[in-house]
């Protein structure tokens, strides 16, 4: 004993109904063309850079000076080629005993890489200002 399933009709209140557009309404405008130069970025205000991006350009151009690749300089420091990549542009904040196996594999001690370091942090501070730019680590360590 089969069913057959029968067709439902079409039922006209189904059927969306959509009415033209009226003939009066002009399409939107586009948007005019720029004809003043493009504009320039806000200026961003001076900031005092952080420990690892300063670190990490002192690192790649001690490598670079000693004309090694990374894969050489990692391997000398136990590293992989990809964790010196990320320390050399500051993405990686590394521990002091990986600093101080990179500056071994570099000729240069962690008292050196340090004082470089703290340096050029010096020379780069914003003009301006005298005081770190965060005191609550002060706070917090005493």
């Amino acid at each position: 004993m089969a069913e057959t399933a029968t067709p439902l009709s079409p039922r006209t209140d189904d059927k969306v109904r959509l009415a033209p557009a009226p003939a009066h309404v002009a399409p939107a405008p586009a948007a005019p063309a720029p004809t003043a130069a493009p504009r320039r970025p806000a200026p961003v205000p001076d900031r005092e850079p952080l420990w690892r991006h300063v670190l990490g350009e002192h690192l790649r151009s001690l490598r670079h000076e000693r004309g090694e690749t990374l894969a050489e300089t990692a391997g000398r420091a136990g590293l992989s080629p990809q964790y010196l990549s990320e320390v050399e542009r500051g993405i990686k904040e590394p521990s002091s005993e990986m600093i101080a196996a990179l500056g071994g594999a570099l000729d240069v001690t962690l008292g050196d890489l340090t004082i470089a370091v703290a340096d050029i942090l010096t020379s780069a501070r914003p003009t301006g200002r005298s005081a770190p730019v965060c005191r609550a680590a002060f706070g917090l360590a005493a």
